[in-house]
């Protein structure tokens, strides 16, 4: 099922949390929607989940408009929200049991769906015992459990994985895989930027709650300003004169000093490399250490945002 935000922007009082927000999500993929604190993700995914009424613009479901309230439409979405949001005295079964019996699941079919999401989220082992005894990630994936339980099309998560575990978040990532993998329709906000480099297929930018980039995975990718960098280290630094020097090169796009650490952005590391190397040691810098890798998500943030993706 297509997920349409067309122009959405909402105002609290005469602060603009989001502005001119559009995207598209589309069947069996995931997108990622990134953002520093306060970027406006949340109050996005809050109009997108149909409980926070845009003052201008729309979200279709299928074509189809959504609206607040009681809107059936809202039946297609399944919300997984930063708050977990449990009974933490009663039963894992009886937890998805209240929940299911919201969304208008009974007898049969209640126990089926509950035994389905028990097993996709690895959890059918501890189905008698209460949240509270459960650690922080099997509570994340209960959760996930319970926006599962009427099969929505399209499912919103919103940060699913803070303060999990390596396993648990592991398992996380096999239910979206899987879900995707049958069609869903999956929206996915994070700050970890290795996460949507593993399972998203397009990735939205916001900022200020403007979309700074709509596009997919590689194409986010290519907004770093190198596609390299190395890394080099100096028991003395190299001085301004040689780092002028460098900056000058040709296919050097960024020189940066900090302590004994060198950091070159180049477009092709192969020649670039022995040139930057040879040219430090003929002027006396001897280099201890030397690191390359490619660039990754967070580059290509910070030169979207400016600012690393937990500042406030």
């Amino acid at each position: 099922m297509r997920l349409d935000a067309e122009h959405l922007e909402k105002r609290f009082g005469t602060a603009t949390a989001v502005a001119e927000v559009s995207f598209t999500a589309a069947p069996g993929a995931v997108l990622g929607l990134l953002g520093p604190n306060g970027a406006g993700k949340s109050t996005t995914v809050g109009m997108l989940a149909g409980l926070l009424r845009p003052d201008r613009g729309s979200v279709r479901i299928g074509g189809v408009p959504l609206s607040t309230g009681a809107d059936p439409t809202k039946r297609r979405l399944g919300l997984v929200p930063q708050e977990i949001a449990l009974l933490d005295d009663l039963p894992a079964r009886m937890n998805l049991e209240f929940f299911g019996a919201l969304y208008g699941l009974a007898g049969r079919a209640l126990a089926a769906r509950v035994a389905a999401v028990l097993e996709l989220t690895s959890l059918k082992d501890r189905a008698r015992d209460p949240p509270k005894e459960f650690s922080g990630g099997m509570r994340r994936r209960l959760n996930i459990a319970c926006a599962l339980l009427h099969e929505p099309e399209i499912l919103l998560l919103d940060e699913p994985t803070v303060g999990v575990d390596p396993q648990s978040r592991n398992a996380i990532f096999e239910t979206i895989e899987a879900l995707a993998a049958a069609g869903r329709t999956l929206i996915y906000t994070t700050h970890y930027m290795e996460e949507v480099e593993r399972l998203c297929d397009r990735v939205v930018v916001i900022d200020h709650g403007r979309v700074l980039a709509d596009d997919t995975l590689e194409g986010v990718l290519a907004r770093a300003p190198a596609a390299n960098m190395l890394s080099l280290d100096y028991a003395v630094p190299p001085d301004s004169a040689a780092l002028s020097e460098l900056s000058a090169m040709p296919g050097i796009t960024r020189v940066e000093l900090a302590g004994t650490r060198l950091t070159v952005a180049a477009a092709d590391l192969g020649s670039t490399a022995p040139r930057v190397l040879e040219h430090l040691a003929a002027r006396g810098f001897s280099c201890r250490q030397l690191t390359s890798r490619r660039a990754n998500l967070e580059d290509a943030f910070l030169a979207l945002t400016g600012r690393t993706l937990r500042d406030p």
